[in-house]
């Protein structure tokens, strides 16, 4: 299915399940297909939308990014189910789930799975200059090993996933890292000023099997967002959308509280 942004960019997505509905935000290198197991998992107490993030898989694109053309596009979403909606964000996709609460989308509920917020004890490099360079000049692979440096990857990792299947996922979805990157913000620090805004119960997670430097921003995210919570969930780690079945209880329980 496929719903109008209000630029007219055409966001396809996918509708599962019956009940309240939940949005399902990917971050980088992610398109519908891989939030659709968390979808699936959701389903027999929600109805779940697992959509194209503008630029990746069925969604169309606008030749200028923004990232309130991407705040607009879960705007269009929400009122294509119903008028309200709470909405999940995992990595980059939660510092836009984040955001759009924080510029007043009728948002019921947000969670936000270890936005990747820098801080003062675990500082990233702004490399979106950088990205955007290499993809001018055509160099796709250049741009991912970029992103995944600044991300943590460590060296030796991003040469053998150079070697593996992941890798063409990868490439073909590098145009899109200058989006993420933008939306994470100038030294991916968190826009407080925004956060603060925030009015709608929200939930912040952590992995516990992640680095510091993720649980270190989760709990930055959590500290700027008034009233929220934060949780930690055991044995997870920046790839928990591999393991939906772990998010389950977390996420029912708090969307399904009045």
């Amino acid at each position: 299915m496929n719903v109008t942004s209000a630029d007219g960019t055409s966001i396809c997505f996918e509708q599962r399940g019956d009940g309240p509905s939940v949005i399902l935000v990917g971050g980088a290198f992610n398109d519908r297909t891989t939030v659709a197991a968390l979808a699936d998992v959701l389903a027999s107490d929600f109805t779940t939308i697992a959509y194209d993030r503008r630029g990746r898989g069925d969604s169309g694109d606008s030749a200028e990014y923004a990232m309130e053309r991407e705040i607009e596009d879960i705007a269009a979403l929400i009122a294509q189910v119903g008028g309200t909606a709470s909405v999940f964000g995992h990595s980059s996709g939660a510092v836009l789930a984040l955001e759009a609460a924080a510029a007043g989308l009728p948002i019921d509920r947000v969670v936000a799975y270890e936005p990747p917020y820098a801080t003062d004890e675990h500082p990233r490099a702004d490399v979106v200059a950088e990205v955007r360079a290499q993809l001018a000049a055509g160099d796709r692979d250049g741009a991912v090993a970029t992103f995944l440096k600044v991300a943590g990857t460590p060296d030796e990792m991003i040469e053998g996933m150079k070697q593996a299947p992941v890798w063409g996922w990868f490439t073909a979805l590098a145009h899109t890292l200058p989006y993420d990157l933008t939306i994470c913000g100038p030294d991916t620090r968190p826009r407080t000023e925004n956060l603060a805004r925030i009015k709608v119960p929200t939930l912040v997670i952590g992995g516990g099997a992640s680095d510091e430097a993720l649980q270190s921003g989760a709990r930055a995210a959590a500290a700027a967002v008034p009233g929220a919570r934060h949780e930690t969930l055991a044995g997870q780690d920046h790839g928990v959308l591999q393991f939906p079945e772990t998010l389950k209880p977390l996420l029912t329980d708090f969307f399904k509280r009045t």
